[in-house]
């Protein structure tokens, strides 16, 4: 399978081939993020690999608030995705789930995470977390896989995410807190358009 990386570094292209790795050897999506957790620490525990401009906002955020989604690979099935979220200062999320597995850290800034689940058609909060840079979570719908998260600290917050398929391409949904409404949502990448753009 031929892969694409926006991001082409050593680094990154090490990381992914060892995800692959894990991945076709894993026989439950659960096993594959708890054998991937070392090696996605290490990743977030390294201060020198992801470039200023994947850590930058944009202005015209698909997500509202100048939140940027930069995509740093993606295989060209579209089964994978490696991406840095960025939410500048106060602003925050919709709530929104995401429809595939992997694993979610923080890199950069601190973050409050509100976790949902819906239930006859309304959102229930679950649960309440702060994270600092080097926290990490498993994400393996439905479990969490509703959230919205809010930067709390006075840089933007920087968020590595790998997740089993396109995020910023694939439609997912978006949900309103009142009523627990679900709308269709794209996020979009700041440096990739989507095929069908």
């Amino acid at each position: 399978m031929s892969r694409e990386f926006l991001l082409d570094t050593a680094v990154v292209r090490s990381f992914v081939a060892d995800v692959r790795s894990t991945i076709g050897a894993a026989s439950s999506p659960e096993q594959a993020c708890d054998t991937l957790r070392p090696r996605f620490a290490e990743l977030l525990a390294d201060p020198a690999w992801l470039p200023t401009e994947y850590q930058s906002p944009d202005p015209g955020s698909g997500m509202g608030g100048g939140i940027g989604q930069w995509l740093l690979y993606r295989a060209e099935d579209r089964s994978l995705s490696l991406f840095a979220l960025v939410v500048p200062p106060r602003s925050e999320t919709p709530i929104h789930d995401h429809l595939a597995w992997g694993l979610v850290g923080l890199y950069r800034g601190e973050q409050d995470e509100e976790i949902y689940t819906r239930q006859d058609g309304a959102l229930q909060l679950v649960e309440r977390r702060s994270l600092a840079s080097g926290d990490f979570y498993a994400l393996i719908p439905p479990h969490d896989d509703i959230h919205r998260v809010r930067t709390t600290s006075a840089e933007a917050s920087v968020s590595i995410h790998l997740l089993t398929n396109d995020t910023g391409c694939v439609w997912r949904h978006s949900f309103d807190a009142e009523s627990g409404e679900a709308r269709p949502f794209r996020s979009g990448y700041v440096n990739v358009a989507c095929e069908d753009e």
